[in-house]
């Protein structure tokens, strides 16, 4: 899939525009999906888009929040605006010659457009854990096919104090296992060789490549990979780098802690040439609910140089000890992402993709739904499968993704059930935006289930039994119904404490 960056520099107007529609593009929202969590109208977001409205303030100051654009659209809209605000270093990086020309840029064959890294701290059933999600646009300027990527996975306990650190990751080595990586090309799932594998130290290719064929990245193509890994908060020191390895358009940071920790982090920069000095703007600290984002951008960062994240916690163990309490489930949903009852959204028919028009659209609905999906992976077992509609991602479009038992993704776009059996049964159902409990809900054995492809293209599968009743599910939040409306008179669902059935797959009787 290719895809461009922000564009635009010469004219403030253009700027703000390309920049606000390449966050829009970071962040898989479309505008209505923007003008929803910013408060504003659809319509006013398409128009300032369309260049006929100049934006104000407050739309920059909220869109940057939201997006995690690190104050990018606030400095696109201090040009726009004329502001007198004196540039700092990092936003005078295009006077200091580096190349608009992406043809001209130094370096090897690659360039990085934009990479935005996210770091987050998370609970999971294995304990705590440190999540990194890298999203980086490569674009091949040179004049040969790249069919590898190299990254690293790196880790330092006790920074200062090498022996330390040397002797937990000898005790306690960094696995394959732990760091469960995943990684994709655009649409494509990536496989990878290992260059080097050592106790604190990964070094793997990420190949153009999967079971299903080979997507080399030709010369005057972009595309954005996208990988992920964990690693256990034990092993994960109180520090975070990125390196500038490649030509670099620009790099975004984001940080997310519980609140709870009563983080303070700052930011240091080192060169080969130079040493170490702050970051040149500052960090910004969003809350969100209960969490405590940080986020930080920079264009056109030098080649070589390194931007390392610290942080303390100023919540001590023993302070944790106190606060700590039972999360409830559907608390623990709201924490990853997912929508919860009594949302506008999960009550309203979803719109329909016109396809294949809006295929844009749909790739960002479907990266937006599988990463919070994969978000939720990590936290619970689900031996059913699991499925997640659009709306409850806060998309009110009519897209669900099923995942089976068997690990199988289904993507479902514009999906309507056409004929079901007339056998069925009940069984207990969840719903990720009621997670406390679970309901007794009849379902039909079989459904056949008009969908479309990106390309437009309709097609009809039958699905049955468990896949049956996890796409009747989804189906139905794209019509505003939630499996409480399903269940029969009288009946009401029990408190997730009381069920017994997490673990196992629903039953149904052989042939």
């Amino acid at each position: 899939m290719a895809t461009t960056g922000a564009g635009g520099r010469g004219n403030p107007s253009e700027a703000f525009i390309a920049e606000l529609r390449h966050w829009r593009e970071v962040a898989g929202m479309s505008q209505k999906a923007l003008a929803g969590a910013v408060g504003y109208d659809p319509s006013y977001v398409s128009k300032v888009e369309r260049g006929s409205v100049m934006p104000s303030r407050s739309f920059a100051e909220s869109a940057d929040q939201h997006m995690r654009a690190g104050r990018a659209l606030i400095r696109r809209w201090n040009d726009l605006h004329g502001s007198t605000v004196r540039a700092g270093p990092q936003e005078r990086a295009t006077e200091r010659g580096a190349p608009d020309d992406p043809q001209s840029a130094p370096g090897p064959s690659l360039i990085v457009e934009h990479e935005l890294a996210e770091l987050s701290y998370i609970e999971t059933g294995h304990g705590p854990m440190w999540r990194t999600h890298i999203r980086r646009q490569l674009h091949n300027v040179g004049t040969e096919p790249v069919t590898q990527y190299l990254i690293r996975i790196a880790v330092d306990r006790f920074p200062g104090e090498p022996e330390r650190s040397n002797r937990l990751y000898r005790e306690d080595p960094l696995t394959w296992d732990e760091v469960g990586l995943r990684a994709r090309s655009g649409d494509e799932a990536m496989t990878w060789s290992v260059k080097h594998d050592r106790d604190a130290f990964k070094e793997l290719w990420l190949l153009f490549e999967n079971e299903d064929g080979r997507f080399p990245l030709y010369p005057g193509d972009s595309t954005w990979i996208d990988y992920t890994y964990t690693v256990a908060a034990h092993k994960w020191g109180p520090w975070w780098q990125r390196a500038i390895r490649l030509p670099t358009r620009r790099l975004s940071m984001a940080i997310d802690f519980p609140a709870t920790l009563d983080p303070a982090l700052w930011g240091m920069e080192t060169s080969m040439s130079a040493e170490a000095h702050a970051f040149r703007t500052p960090i910004r600290r969003d809350s969100d609910t209960d969490r405590a984002i940080f986020t930080w951008s920079t264009e056109d960062p030098p080649l070589h140089a390194r931007y390392r994240i610290e942080w303390k916690f100023r919540t001590t163990d023993s302070d944790m000890d106190k606060r700590r309490r039972p999360v409830n489930p559907a608390d623990k949903m709201r924490e990853l992402g997912i929508i919860q009852e009594g949302a506008t959204v999960l009550s309203e028919t979803a719109q329909r993709f016109d396809l294949p028009r809006d295929a844009e659209d749909v790739r960002r609905a479907l990266a937006r739904i599988t990463a919070t999906m994969e978000r939720v992976r990590q936290v619970h077992n689900f031996s059913k499968g699991m499925g997640l509609a659009a709306p409850q991602v806060n998309l009110s479009r009519a897209m669900a993704v099923v995942r089976t038992p068997s690990g199988e993704s289904l993507t479902l776009i514009n999906p309507r059930i056409i004929e079901q059996s007339t056998d069925g049964d009940e069984q207990y159902e969840g719903c990720l935006s009621f997670f406390d409990v679970r309901g007794m809900v009849p379902r039909p054995h079989t459904i056949e289930v008009e969908h479309q492809t990106i390309e437009g293209e309709t097609r009809i599968t039958v699905f049955e039994r468990g896949i049956a009743r996890l796409v009747c599910h989804e189906i139905d939040h794209l019509h505003g119904v939630l499996y409480r409306t399903r269940m029969r008179p009288g009946m009401t669902p029990i408190p997730v404490s009381q069920y017994r059935g997490t673990g196992t797959q629903w039953s149904y009787p052989t042939s």
